[in-house]
């Protein structure tokens, strides 16, 4: 099963028919259908490492100040048992708890909502550990690896480039591609970085001079993007979509391995 990473920048692009809901859609028409799916997201950030283990997930609105309409929408995929035993069967070095009070936050469902409408295929949640530094995260990521030869389809979900204090909207359209210079420099060098196989310095972002730390001031949206890449097989075929850069500080950014 290919695995992907999907930036997924406003809460409205779950409602609203745009150039990134519609790449959504479009990459969900490339990829076999799913024995289910396991999401992280920027939006579940716990201490200690959690999967949803509930049979019938609650839609999250985990955001505020938005259109009525985006909070009477519901995606009503069910849990499974079987990929949280999985999960916790793959993850060996990692205690995994079983969490029931969390469900789907919108970093998962609205781009699941796009890619799957019909809500038929099994979601689970997989949460980030924000005690651990990144480097930590690529490598329990890599456990996942069998979860693929089982049909899970693996989905990473955040921005590369994140930095909401330093947003400038154009036209009161949050999603106006427009990018400053070092949002451009950083979401090149992660381009970079990713192409020639250096997953190690991606993971190890601190490093990677200004523009860099200006798109991360906090890690949770650049996070799911290692779990993504520390799944590609060497010499397995990355595909980019959505590769443009919102409200200055922010990118669209996605790609698709496999």
């Amino acid at each position: 099963m290919p695995v992907l990473f999907v930036g997924h920048g406003s809460p409205m692009n779950g409602v609203e028919k745009n150039e990134f809901s519609l790449g959504w859609q479009a990459v969900a028409k490339t990829l076999p259908k799913p024995t289910a799916i396991l999401c992280i997201s920027a939006h579940w950030v716990t201490n200690g490492t959690f999967v949803t283990a509930m049979e019938n997930p609650r839609t999250i609105y985990d955001f505020y100040g938005f259109p009525r309409e985006l909070y009477t929408v519901q995606y009503p995929a069910r849990g499974s048992s079987w990929l949280v035993h999985e999960t916790k069967n793959a993850l060996t070095n990692v205690a995994v708890g079983l969490d029931t009070g969390w469900g789907l936050d919108h970093g998962c469902w609205i781009v699941l909502k796009r890619m799957y409408p019909d809500a038929d295929i099994p979601v689970v949640q997989l949460s980030l550990d924000y005690t651990k530094p990144s480097p930590y995260h690529l490598t329990i990521a890599k456990e996942l690896t069998p979860l693929r030869e089982k049909g899970v389809l693996i989905v990473g979900s955040g921005n590369m480039v994140h930095n909401l204090g330093m947003v400038a909207l154009q036209n009161d359209d949050f999603n106006t591609p427009f990018g400053f210079d070092w949002a451009l420099e950083a979401s090149a060098l992660f381009k970079t970085l990713i192409d020639e196989g250096r997953f190690n310095e991606l993971a190890d972002y601190k490093r990677l001079g200004h523009a860099v730390q200006l798109a991360i001031p906090t890690p949770e949206h650049y996070l799911p993007m290692l779990y993504a890449i520390a799944l590609k097989h060497e010499n397995e075929a990355l595909t980019y979509f959505n590769d443009k850069a919102i409200a200055g500080s922010i990118t669209m950014t996605s790609f698709k391995i496999g």
